[in-house]
């Protein structure tokens, strides 16, 4: 009878697998609250910065999609999400043109 060690058992994934999802979202509102600073404070455009949390979220949002985890909820959601997203920036474009000194 050979005796194998076990490394890792089911416990021991799920933590790993967390603590990368933790982590994942530190970075990710991170790299957010430095594109606003530098949007907001310098008036320096990140949009490098941004592509690589919209890229992230994208990543996992397809893989998940492609192994059947979303509900109807999570659609309805993420729908919502993007809803708002969009007529947040649309306020705030149109609030910097109308609100700005100088023409473009």
């Amino acid at each position: 009878m050979i005796n194998n060690k076990v490394e890792k058992d089911e416990r021991a994934i799920d933590i790993e697998k967390t603590s990368y999802s933790l982590g994942y979202k530190v970075m990710a509102f991170a790299i957010l609250i430095d594109v606003m600073y530098r949007s907001l404070k310098i008036g320096e455009a990140s949009w490098d910065l941004l592509g690589i949390v919209i890229l992230g979220g994208l990543v996992s949002t397809v893989y998940q999609i492609r192994r059947k985890v979303w509900t109807r909820s999570w659609v309805r959601a993420t729908i919502l999400v993007f809803t708002v997203a969009a007529v947040v920036a649309v306020i705030i474009i149109l609030t910097r043109i109308f609100c700005s000194q100088t023409p473009f």
